[in-house]
């Protein structure tokens, strides 16, 4: 829906940090996170959930439509996320048997989706999450990958 609007788009990595960060290089005011964070640099430099309210609001005002009609267009994703427990701090990107199956899984989805897997930075877990267009695909997908990321963590 973006390209379409002639909106330019970018994923970040995970935090507000990032977000931040990607904001400021682009030169942007707005950003968030799928958590629901979401930052409107023109009002305030951290992700203030009364303030992204208030800035739709504002838009509804000024348009006179109502937040469903706003959102009409937007897409929804079915997504999966889930844990898998990690003894020990390893680098998912040199491990092949995880990459072999996030490959595999990537190819599955083609460009209606996409893989994000991450250690978390507050406990021993990998996160290990799946969007797409069908949500069987994607359980099935995210489960796929779990397995393989947990086989291989040991």
């Amino acid at each position: 829906a973006f390209k379409e609007l002639d909106i330019p788009f970018e994923r970040a990595a995970v935090g507000d940090r990032h977000v931040m960060e990607l904001l400021g290089k682009q030169g942007w005011h707005l950003g968030g996170e799928n958590s629901g964070h979401i930052i409107c640099l023109d009002r305030v430099t951290t992700g203030d959930a009364i303030v992204a309210a208030l800035a739709v609001l504002a838009v509804m005002k000024e348009s006179g439509e109502s937040l469903s009609r706003l959102r009409g267009d937007m897409e929804l994703y079915p997504q999966v996320l889930l844990n898998v427990p990690m003894k020990q701090r390893v680098d998912l990107s040199e491990n092949s048997t995880i990459q072999d199956a996030v490959k595999q899984a990537e190819a599955r989805l083609g460009d209606s989706g996409r893989i994000l897997l991450r250690p978390s930075g507050t406990e021993p877990l990998v996160r290990v999450m799946v969007e797409g267009k069908v949500a069987n695909d994607v359980q099935e997908i995210c489960e796929q990958v779990a397995r393989a990321v947990g086989d291989a963590l040991g």
